[in-house]
């Protein structure tokens, strides 16, 4: 089986699931004690100083990996227009996480339609400034299509499995480059808020293990508003495994 990262988006360890993770230090050495990876979404937000992504690096352990999702300065407000100034910064941020720097997670804004020549020099420059894992979440429906698969195959961008899907049902599939597969699984019915099943979980592993698809494969809950992401994403883990507890 390919290798496969759980873990969920941010660290917070809820009280209600505490037992399932080490019982000292920060939220993210806890997290880390039980997952072998995050994905920081508060990147997307604001930048965060290059000592605390060093911290964050040395809190963890050595085969622990970081998604970190792009600004919102360059897929929401430009749009992914001239980014380059601003990709140079968010890369020398990022750098602060070394070897542990997974896949840049690229989330496009809903109403961000595809246009050829934007995507292209988007990749292009991102693709000049660094040639580490990218996975790129759209969630407009002109985005699905065997053409533009074909273009994210040729920069080695992976497209996001979405649940619930966003844009197309095409989105809760794997798509792009075929070398890394990225789940983002928010929650169904209620996204953010639900729980999945063990039922659901356990079919998952099953997927999981039966595919040869990608060399790598990383799983991030982001059913976290009320604490579930965590006991998911151990819960999960645990199918993978084949334990019981």
């Amino acid at each position: 089986m390919n290798e496969v990262r759980i873990g969920t988006a941010g660290w917070t360890v809820p009280k209600q699931h505490a037992a399932l993770f080490a019982d000292e230090g920060s939220h993210l050495q806890k997290s880390a004690s039980r997952l072998r990876c995050v994905e920081i979404n508060s990147s997307f937000h604001r930048p965060h100083m290059l000592k605390t992504w060093e911290r964050w690096a040395r809190e963890t352990p050595e085969d622990f990996r970081f998604a970190v999702k792009v600004p919102k300065t360059i897929t929401h407000t430009a749009k992914l227009i001239d980014t380059g100034a601003l990709l140079v910064a968010f890369l020398e941020q990022v750098s602060g996480l070394g070897a542990k720097l997974g896949p840049l997670l690229v989330q496009l804004p809903p109403k961000l339609a595809y246009d050829e020549g934007v995507a292209h020099e988007f990749l292009t420059t991102l693709r000049e400034l660094h040639t580490g894992a990218v996975v790129l979440e759209p969630r407009h429906v002109s985005w699905f299509a065997p053409e533009i698969d074909r273009m994210l195959r040729g920069f080695e961008v992976a497209r996001v499995a979405a649940d619930p899907p966003k844009g197309s049902p095409l989105a809760g599939k794997p798509g792009g480059w075929n070398g890394l597969r990225y789940w983002r699984l928010h929650g169904a019915p209620k996204t953010y808020y639900s729980e999945y099943s063990s039922a659901f979980l356990k079919g998952f592993a099953k997927e999981l293990k039966e595919s040869t698809r990608a060399s790598e494969t990383w799983v991030i809950f982001d059913n976290t508003a009320l604490g579930h992401g965590a006991a998911n994403a151990v819960e999960l883990q645990r199918c993978l495994l084949g334990k019981r507890s």
